[in-house]
């Protein structure tokens, strides 16, 4: 934590992710309408009393913003636990046990694998009908932890090689305690760079599919904000407030867990901290010119 706190990426990317999630608890203190209830005219421009302007419907942008953020963040950060903890268990045994349970995690994987995760999306969902937040979570989590085996397997394959894992082993330790306490401590950088990319998938994907029309059009999230500035034709009429509002969110939010994956990344790979060395050289070799 220490050295995450210290990295000029992670702190930027953890002071914009609290402010959003402190806006989506705090929705409701922020402003005072309703998200749901005609407040205005048709598309009425920003103003002060409507600080982002309204929908085609007279809904306030704003209020629809601060609430759809309770949605995304919520769906976001459930698919992302769901996969990392599929991805993580099943890769952990697979590449402890070996063996038969190996070979047939690994079939299951390659099956996921092998389908193209984007159009299997879009039949679930249009088999669905108008899926709601939570099946959208749970679709993403079915579909979408294969890749977070593949790479929790091939670092506990490494692991399992060291030698305290082997005395553990030799001391009698039962398996399930191994791969709980020797190796999965030793996985948690890997583990949070999965964490942080299946959040930003998660939240990138339930946006795309709400605005395909696969979402419940009755939630307010920032993929529906889009769908239903799609149909207003908001770009058309002008009313670029409506439409450029959510993409602006998604585009922050997804920033803010990009700086952060860039910083645990950095952290669990010390070659890639070559920056600042080079930057601490350059002004050694400065300071020596000088003296000179």
């Amino acid at each position: 934590m220490r050295q995450l706190l210290n990295n000029k990426k992670a702190v930027v990317g953890l002071t914009i992710l609290i402010l959003i999630i402190l806006v989506a608890v705090f929705a409701p203190l922020l402003t005072e309408y309703s998200p749901v209830k005609r407040v205005g005219r048709p598309h009425q421009p920003p103003s002060w009393e409507h600080w982002l302007g309204t929908t085609r419907l007279g809904h306030d942008v704003f209020s629809r913003l601060v609430h759809g953020a309770r949605i995304s963040l919520a769906v976001g950060f459930g698919a992302g636990l769901m996969i990392t903890i599929i991805g993580t268990v099943l890769g952990i045994i697979a590449g402890y046990k070996g063996g038969v349970v190996d070979e047939i995690i690994n079939f299951f994987t390659n099956m996921v694998l092998v389908v193209p995760n984007l159009p299997l999306l879009l039949v679930l969902a249009a088999f669905i009908g108008q899926a709601s937040p939570l099946v959208i979570a749970v679709i993403l989590a079915l579909t979408s932890w294969a890749w977070g085996v593949r790479v929790t397997r091939s670092e506990t394959l490494s692991i399992r090689q060291r030698d305290f894992v082997k005395s553990a082993e030799m001391l009698g330790e039962p398996s399930w305690r191994i791969m709980a306490f020797e190796i999965f401590p030793n996985l948690i950088s890997i583990v949070g760079i999965n964490f942080i990319g299946s959040v930003i998938f998660a939240v990138i994907t339930e946006a795309t599919l709400e605005f395909l029309g696969l979402g419940d059009p009755n939630t307010v999230s920032w993929g529906i904000m889009l769908y239903n500035a799609q149909n207003a034709s908001a770009l058309s009429v002008g009313a670029w407030w409506d439409l450029l509002t959510p993409c602006f969110a998604l585009a922050l939010l997804g920033l803010s867990l990009a700086l952060i994956n860039f910083a645990i990344d950095e952290i669990a790979n010390p070659r890639l901290r070559t920056g600042g060395m080079l930057n601490r050289w350059t002004r050694m070799v400065r300071l020596g010119e000088g003296k000179l």
